[in-house]
């Protein structure tokens, strides 16, 4: 497990996509991938993809699996890089579940939780690998 936090940067532009998608799917758990750019460190988030919760549920969400195919090929073809998944949680704090962290199978992912529970909106990115947590700096610009 690394010792420092990653440095996540994701743009206003990207956030809003991510929020506006949070809120439309609101009260089900709205969910997509992450990819972009991976350079010392710093994991740069250039495109949100939005994809269906298979599950339509308020409190889990699977990915649509022909959707998240179509999603790593468009990455590939536009040169990014699958830098991990995010995900809302309606009504409930932007930290991961214990199912978020059962089902957090690849080390090498940022994982964003988008809260919609308080006033303000909270995103936060983590790192989870072998049951673990850790907070990655995420920095909105």
């Amino acid at each position: 497990m690394n010792v420092l936090p990653e440095t996540i940067r994701l743009s206003r532009r990207e956030y809003a996509v991510m929020l506006h998608e949070a809120n439309r799917k609101a009260p089900e758990e709205a969910c997509g991938l992450l990819a972009g750019t991976n350079d010392d460190g710093v994991r740069t988030i250039r495109k949100i993809y939005v994809l269906e919760n298979a599950d339509h549920s308020p409190e889990h969400f699977r990915l649509n699996p022909a959707e998240q195919l179509a999603a790593i090929r468009n990455m590939r073809q536009n040169g990014l890089k699958p830098l991990g998944n995010w995900h809302s949680h309606p009504a409930t704090p932007s930290r991961p579940s214990a199912e978020d962290i059962r089902l957090a199978f690849d080390k090498n992912a940022t994982y964003c939780i988008l809260s919609l529970a308080g006033e303000t909106p909270v995103l936060n990115a983590f790192h989870i690998e072998n049951g673990n947590v850790r907070k990655e700096n995420l920095q909105i610009k």
